[in-house]
């Protein structure tokens, strides 16, 4: 996997924030720190995506239907055995 070389500027409070968690041994170098950012990012931003589909497929499966809590919670433990 290939590698860009980027330049950013933070404020005096974030870049002390980031020395931190270097100094803490959470990471080896802002590099590491900002690559973790950018990876959690990536996973909050699949697993918004992922509710989003799965609200847009519950909108769309059709009329809704009465729910009796203690059916299901009866099926729900019948299951178990």
């Amino acid at each position: 996997m290939g590698t860009v070389r980027k330049t950013i500027t933070l404020t005096d409070q974030q870049d002390n924030w980031v020395k931190a968690q270097i100094t803490a041994g959470h990471y080896t170098n802002d590099s590491e720190y900002i690559r973790d950012l950018i990876r959690r990012e990536q996973e909050r931003s699949a697993q918004i995506e992922a509710i989003r589909a799965a609200l847009i497929e519950g909108e769309t499966s059709g009329e809704p239907r009465p729910f009796n809590p203690s059916d299901f919670k009866k099926r729900m433990l019948d299951t178990r055995d």
